[in-house]
């Protein structure tokens, strides 16, 4: 329990923001779901879509900017994997 009035309003704010925050994390969970489940070949809009999110999730702060970068690779990679036809 806070002990000052000035440590009850952080706590207050703290759960706010978590809150917040827990629906844009979840938000960008079920996003990275529908692309990886569309099979071996996710679609260009989902995946800019899906980056598009978790832009505006760094640019707030919800992620850290590297881990940001971080998926934003993968995706294309992955993106860029389908597009190419398997060599034999």
């Amino acid at each position: 329990m806070a002990n000052t009035k000035s440590a009850a309003k952080r706590a207050r704010q703290t759960t706010v923001r978590s809150l917040r925050n827990r629906s844009v994390l979840t938000r960008l969970r079920k996003m990275q779901k529908g692309v990886s489940a569309a099979g071996a070949k996710p679609e260009a809009k989902d995946v800019r879509a899906m980056i598009s999110a978790i832009d505006k999730a760094a640019k707030r702060g919800i992620i850290h900017r590297n881990a940001a970068n971080r998926r934003k690779a993968r995706l294309n990679k992955s993106l860029v994997a389908s597009a190419v036809p398997a060599a034999a």
